[in-house]
This record gives C-alpha cells, structure tokens and sequence, in this order.
C-alpha cells in the first residue's frame, strides 16, 4: 500500500482565496453589478412613483403631467419608430417587444434642463405601471430628443427632434 501525503501552508492557502475572490467580485462588477440603465423593471404604479423615477435621473418636473395620454406602438416599424426605438434600445428599453400594445404616455414639463431657451418635456411611457420607454425633449428650434440620461456640456445630443412630435399643451 502507498501512502502518499502533502504539507499545506495555510499562508499559501489564504492568499489563493483572496485572489479568487478578488476576481469573483471584479467579474460580478465588471458584468452584473450596478448597472444605472432603466429598464422595464422600473415600477411607476402612481404619479408619486414617475415624478420620483425622472428625479432619480437628476431631472425636477412639475409635480403633476402636462399631458398625459393613450398611444399605441405601431405593429409594424417604420423609419420614425425605429429611429426613436434606437434611442430606447441605447436607455435599455425596446419598444418592438410592445408592438400592438395600447400604453400610458405621460409629459412632464422639466424645470432643470441646462441652458433652456424653450421649454423641455419629459415623457415616459407605461404599460402596467412600468416603464417601458421615453426621452427628453427640448422643444427648442434646434432641439433635441435625448435619453433619460441628464445632459452634460460633454454629452452630445441622440437625435434631432422629428418635426411634429414636439408635446402640446
């Protein structure tokens, strides 16, 4: 019979753990931690709720919507959709997976937009009190429609805003 044994140093031992734990919790940051996209996940179930969603982005809106509305996504895309469904996918969102669908559209004005020069809507769009997509809108002659994400001086705008999509009041 061979009896073979092995000396262990606990040293040794301990430093391999924390190196494999070391790599553990930078994969789990670098792949699945906290990750600031929204997405459909995002419960709005009341005014309170949507209010407190666009101020988690930095934006303040007026307490109650502008606007607020029925639309349905249109089943089949066209070049408009899939424009603005491109600037929800970049947010997390995709608008195609509610193709058909009747949602709640809600418009905010927004108090905060750096350097206004005309007024600025928040949108969100719900379908059983969660988000599911939206933007920012300066209605402004060169303005924008932009994701949820607050502007910065070094942040370029997502899009031209589309003529006539531009909220009412």
């Amino acid at each position: 019979m061979l009896v073979m044994t092995a000396k262990v140093d606990k040293k040794k031992i301990l430093i391999v753990t924390a190196v494999i734990l070391a790599a553990v919790i930078g994969l789990f940051l670098i792949f699945g931690g906290n990750d600031s996209t929204p997405t459909a996940s995002e419960g709005v179930a009341n005014n309170d709720a949507r209010v407190a969603f666009l101020k988690s982005f930095g934006w303040e809106v007026t307490t109650s919507p502008v606007e607020s509305g029925q639309v349905r996504i249109p089943e089949a895309g066209n070049e408009v959709f899939n424009r603005y469904n491109e600037l929800q996918k970049s947010q997390g969102y995709d608008l195609s997976a509610y193709a058909g669908k009747t949602v709640m559209r809600y418009v905010y004005l927004v108090n905060n937009y750096p350097n206004a020069s005309a007024p600025v809507y928040a949108t969100l769009l719900v379908y059983k009190n969660q988000v599911i997509g939206g933007d920012v809108t300066d209605t402004s002659a060169k303005g924008t429609i932009r994701s949820f994400k607050m502007p910065t001086a070094a942040t370029p705008p997502a899009t031209s805003a589309p003529s006539g999509t531009t909220p009412t009041t």
